[in-house]
């Protein structure tokens, strides 16, 4: 397992993240340990969960399985709703009673939301770093201008600043590739991707044209039956891609993503330890220029915007400051 490091923390963290959002919900106890365990034995130190997977749920179970192993992982969990002061502090809290633990390595905004005091924001998670219970603070689905106007705050104030944003990004996804991920270059902000293989559906589980399995994820959700019908050209030749490189769906999804510039670590979720088994013996899966520029170029996905002149290109371009 490839070992980066993350952001200017001088931390080195797994390039595969295990996220844990189906323990307790479609992972039981013993099932949960089964598949942490699996990950700590392949390499993976970074684990990530939140206080609003299962209303604290995930983060029980972790609690009671991670035992002796705490040092061994990087752990990350989030704010649950809310992004007062007084959420932040004390989400913090009942995290850490759930984790069974005295302190996080990275504590994370779990969403922006309408009305926000960064000034408040940035001065509560600097309480929760000054009294131990974090190490490093980050946030989750942040725009690029959110990110930089709270870090120039904590500058100002002689703060923590906010490491990594956690994002979905994957061959359908891509609005991140204006200014979000330039600025995680040249700011040294730790991507972490979530929905790499964009729920299920560059994972070969499903397939265009062919009915969805009752007990599935997907069953549930209607984005999955959108993106097999509006990709369902540029899917066929992703998973005849993955058949000629004599590799899985989902690895050629997630090594995309990890090929891309500006890009940390990716966030697998697996329901079950043989899942990630076979995840774990595709994770060295590097890809060429060409097969990157390939695999790009098989969905029409990128951003496109009508803008005067240059701007729109100026806002993905990743080698504008020398």
């Amino acid at each position: 397992m490839r070992q980066i490091a993350f952001a200017d923390t001088g931390e080195q963290v797994s390039e595969l993240c295990l996220g844990t959002m189906n323990f307790g919900h479609r992972c039981d106890q013993a099932q949960s340990d089964q598949i942490l365990g699996t990950a700590l034995d392949g390499g993976i130190n970074f684990v990530d969960t939140a206080a609003m997977y299962g209303d604290g749920a995930c983060e029980t179970i972790l609690g009671n399985i991670i035992g002796d192993r705490r040092d061994d992982i990087f752990l990350t969990t989030k704010v649950h709703a809310g992004v007062d002061a007084e959420t932040i502090t004390s989400s913090i809290d009942d995290s850490l009673a759930r984790l069974q633990t005295d302190r996080v390595d990275l504590y994370l905004i779990h969403w922006p939301q309408l009305g926000m005091n960064p000034a408040e924001m940035m001065a509560a998670l600097n309480d929760v770093v000054t009294a131990g219970k974090a190490r490093y603070v980050g946030c989750s689905n942040y725009p690029a201008w959110l990110l930089a106007y709270s870090n120039a705050v904590a500058a100002r104030e002689g703060w923590p600043r906010l490491v990594n944003n956690q994002i979905p990004y994957n061959l359908v996804e891509r609005g991140v590739e204006v200014e979000v991920l330039p600025q995680a270059i040249y700011e040294q902000i730790a991507i972490t991707v979530y929905r790499p293989v964009l729920m299920g559906v560059l994972s070969g589980k499903y397939r265009p044209n062919e009915p969805i399995p009752e007990d599935s994820r997907g069953m549930g959700d209607e984005r999955v039956g959108r993106w097999l019908a509006d990709y369902s050209e540029g899917i066929m030749a992703f998973l005849a891609m993955a058949e000629e490189l004599a590799t899985t769906p989902a690895a050629l999804a997630t090594a995309w993503v990890l090929r891309s510039p500006g890009v940390a670590s990716a966030i697998v979720g697996v329901s079950s330890a043989v899942q990630l088994e076979t995840t774990l013996a595709h994770s060295d899966l590097a890809l060429t220029d060409e097969q990157y520029e390939r695999l790009t170029g098989l969905f029409d996905t990128a951003v496109k915007e009508v803008a005067g002149g240059e701007f729109a290109n100026l806002r993905r371009e990743l080698a504008l400051l020398g």
